[in-house]
């Protein structure tokens, strides 16, 4: 079962390796990424289509004119069901907040564990969730689950 993640991006440039994100996500066989450029004014924008260009399971969206978190998350999500039979959907929003590296080798490392809380939380729900109502922050996720790690707290 494939887990989809959003990623807000917002001038991150310096935030986000390169390499080490092409390196690790072209690993990821179970894992559809997604990342929105909200309106960046630095060369986040160049970076993310770079990591795009090398690997198969990143998708980005850019939006042109700054939006709130919230709105971005509905742009990445938006796209990812369209383009996607994705029954999993979270995001990741304050980016600069957090070390990306280690916050993707996290969500990486820790997929099935994300998966099965997300169908146990589901399943408690009575009502089917639009797709909007069915997102899940990993973050927060990560948090309830108890996965701890030095690199996943905010800076």
């Amino acid at each position: 079962m494939k887990l989809g993640i959003i990623i807000i991006c917002h001038n991150n440039e310096n935030d986000i390796d390169r390499d080490f994100f092409i390196n690790h996500s072209n690993k990821e066989k179970n894992l559809e990424i997604c990342l929105v450029n909200n309106d960046s004014k630095d060369n986040t924008s160049d970076l993310i289509n770079m990591i795009k260009e090398n690997c198969n399971n990143v998708s980005v969206v850019n939006v042109k004119k700054h939006k709130s978190d919230t709105l971005a998350v509905r742009a990445g999500a938006r796209y990812m069901f369209n383009r996607f039979n994705l029954r999993h959907l979270g995001y990741v929003t304050n980016l600069n907040n957090y070390e990306m590296n280690c916050l993707f080798e996290t969500i990486s490392n820790n997929q099935e564990a994300i998966l099965n809380y997300n169908l146990r939380i589901l399943s408690k729900k009575q009502t089917r969730q639009t797709l909007f109502q069915s997102l899940f922050s990993v973050t927060d996720y990560l948090k309830k689950l108890k996965i701890t790690s030095q690199h996943i707290v905010p800076k």
